[in-house]
């Protein structure tokens, strides 16, 4: 059955967004930061949670209503290496990784249930015309899915990690381009979002990705500093970006995991 252009793009776009969003992430190890002697008040500096402290700390199954939560998969693609380093920052978040090497660091892959409509009944799909296919292939995906990063920090690295952020965001408003597992990519805009306003200081943005055919689609990402520790969200919804419909970082998700940062 030949299908419509739109239906296309939808594949066009799911396979661009699972290479990006559903097989990214970091260990549960970590690259070492060296740490500061002491604090410039003469106190000792804030040393960092070790990854086993992290994995009691990073959200688990039933602790967020309506989402599984599950491990990010070990075949992962590679992250987004960005055309200069202004913007590395950015790419590290949408690969599902850290703002910036930590001492310790974990993750977690948190999906939405898939939304069920009561009236709906079993239907082939090769029964459909292209229209109703389109609509059922963008309802079966219209869930967001969100790779959450705990990373923590020796020192003043938490508050130096989400200033790089802060200031990737203002420096690459005009877009960046990159590559993945050899996959050329173009996010044409970002820009700062409204942060949930959670922990000690959050930043919140979104990134504009070019499509095939001329299109674009919203990614959106949010970092978060609780001490010296990290929250890195980053939310994408192929249903939501192939309808143009609205959707950010899942905000039970982010109220979930600062519930237990506190």
């Amino acid at each position: 059955m030949k299908r419509s252009s739109g239906v296309r793009l939808c594949a066009t776009a799911a396979v661009s967004a699972l290479s990006l969003a559903l097989v990214t992430g970091c260990s549960d190890g970590g690259s070492k930061d060296s740490g500061d002697g002491g604090g410039a008040d003469g106190k000792p500096a804030a040393k960092a949670l070790s990854a086993a402290e992290l994995k009691n700390l990073i959200v688990a199954e039933g602790e967020v209503p309506g989402y599984k939560v599950g491990a990010v998969p070990a075949s992962r693609a590679k992250p987004i290496t960005p055309d200069g380093v202004a913007c590395g920052p950015l790419a590290r978040v949408m690969s599902g990784l850290p703002p910036a090497a930590a001492a310790a660091q974990t993750d977690r892959l948190v999906t939405e249930n898939q939304k069920k409509d009561p009236t709906d009944k079993a239907t082939s799909l090769d029964d459909m015309a292209d229209g109703k296919f389109e609509d059922a292939i963008n309802k079966s995906m219209d869930r967001d899915v969100t790779t959450v990063s705990l990373s923590s920090y020796d020192g003043d690295g938490a508050a130096k990690a989400l200033k790089a952020v802060s200031d990737a965001v203002k420096a690459c408003g005009d877009g960046f381009s990159g590559e993945q597992a050899g996959t050329k990519m173009k996010f044409t805009k970002v820009a700062e979002e409204k942060s949930s306003g959670t922990g000690d200081e959050s930043v919140a943005f979104a990134a504009t990705s070019d499509m095939e055919d001329g299109d674009t689609a919203p990614v959106y990402a949010e970092v978060v500093r609780h001490g010296n520790t990290v929250a890195s969200y980053f939310t994408m919804n192929i249903g939501a970006m192939m309808t143009k419909k609205t959707y950010a970082v899942s905000p039970e998700v982010v109220k979930a995991q600062s519930a237990k940062l506190k």
